[in-house]
């Protein structure tokens, strides 16, 4: 026959018990009061409080946003993390926290769609609302786009890290800056040139930073594909998710055949956002995992197209 254990019946006190058990103490008496408007209003203090502060917000914020792309899939959901920020006159104590959380709700409801043309609106509006000539927006998010294997045509999910920095000035208008970090394979030139065969190769990534002209039409090109195009079409190879052994041996062969320096990569990067005309500026930096090293190789290459003009 089955045996049942029994085990003895621990009789616990009440939960609101346990709680005074473990510290919790009866609400104190409350005389201040319960209404917004008999509240105090620490923020909107006018005084002379030293000095400008250059930007006071939130940062670190994890929201559902709706990204739009040219790659598939075309229409994706991310996470991003966002930073609100507003510069705050030496003449205002501090700013109202909960209006840059507010603004997102009210974007969210509407459905947030990450594009350039939203966050200026965004921007715009934020400032008007917390009563400041200039408000901020910086979101990061992964960025999704298909990869398909050279020979076998097989399909999977790569992803790059992107950066929206926009910016809103009362008088001087807009800023928009633009990141994307990628990875990359690279060959090492020197290896292949002194060994008798074969070469190191190493997974590179390339970061871009670049200030977009006022004029750049969003709806008309994708600064997303293009930043990533540039840094994959000068790498001695692309990264795929899905490699058959026919596709692998043109992955390898395709490495050999364009071997890259840091120095080279930053260079050739540079050169492709040299040519895009709604690029004004630009920085780019590659970091190499080296495969027969501990350390890490770098490079970086800064420029400033409006400085040609003067």
């Amino acid at each position: 026959m089955d045996k049942t254990t029994t085990f003895p019946i621990k009789k616990l006190p009440k939960k609101a018990d346990r709680h005074k058990l473990f510290g919790s103490v009866n609400p104190l008496p409350k005389s201040k009061p319960v209404k917004k408007n008999d509240m105090a209003d620490l923020q909107n203090t006018k005084k002379d409080f030293l000095f400008d502060i250059d930007a006071v917000g939130v940062a670190n914020v994890k929201h559902p946003i709706t990204i739009l792309s040219n790659l598939k899939p075309t229409t994706q959901t991310s996470v991003g993390t966002i930073e609100f920020t507003s510069s705050l006159k030496n003449t205002s104590k501090g700013t109202n926290m909960s209006r840059f959380t507010q603004q997102l709700n009210d974007y969210y409801e509407k459905g947030f769609t990450v594009d350039i043309a939203t966050l200026k609106n965004f921007t715009k509006e934020l400032a008007e609302r917390l009563d400041q000539e200039d408000a901020t927006i910086k979101l990061a998010f992964p960025w999704f786009f298909e990869r398909k294997a050279p020979a076998s045509g097989l399909s999977g999910i790569n992803h790059a890290d992107v950066t929206i920095h926009v910016s809103y000035d009362s008088l001087h208008g807009y800023t928009v800056n633009t990141s994307l970090s990628g990875l990359i394979t690279t060959l090492c030139p020197c290896s292949k040139e002194i060994s008798e065969y074969s070469a190191h190769n190493q997974r590179g990534e390339i970061t871009m930073e670049t200030s977009l002209s006022d004029d750049f039409d969003e709806t008309t090109s994708d600064w997303k594909e293009l930043l990533l195009e540039a840094a994959e079409s000068n790498a001695s190879a692309r990264l795929h998710p899905v490699l058959k052994r026919p596709d692998e041996k043109m992955v390898t062969e395709q490495a050999y055949e364009n071997p890259r320096f840091v120095e080279d990569m930053v260079r050739l990067v540079a050169a492709d956002l040299y040519e895009m005309p709604h690029v004004t500026a630009f920085k780019v930096s590659c970091r190499n995992e080296e495969s027969i090293h501990l350390h890490d190789a770098i490079a970086s290459v800064s420029y400033d197209k409006r400085n040609d003009e003067k």
